[in-house]
């Protein structure tokens, strides 16, 4: 398992991951408390990480695109369209990455 993420396939899988996750996080926990408990610290300590892992996937995904040759509007939009849907990562790595050898 630790070798998957040794290469660009897997570190784009993993990145996905975080930024669904930390989408989870600050959707499910930091924004709820934000407006329940007037708490923005969760806010303010996720949502820079949720961004960065959102910069890391896009960039990820044009320079795995570009090494494997992928026609733009056949994969690489749809996986960069991906991680504009919430948790939209999470699907691409079922339907597409997941799948790539």
């Amino acid at each position: 398992m630790f070798n998957l993420f040794q290469t660009k396939l897997g570190r784009l899988r993993l990145i996905g991951f975080l930024e669904g996750i930390s989408l989870l996080m600050l959707l499910g926990v930091a924004v709820p408390l934000k407006y329940s408990g007037g708490d923005a610290s969760l806010v303010k300590a996720i949502g820079p990480v949720h961004g960065l892992f959102f910069l890391l996937f896009v960039i990820n995904t044009l320079s795995f695109g570009i090494e494997r040759r992928w026609k733009f509007l056949e994969t690489t939009w749809k996986v960069i369209l991906a991680c504009f849907i919430p948790f939209g990562t999470f699907y691409i790595d079922y339907t597409i990455l997941s799948r790539i050898k």
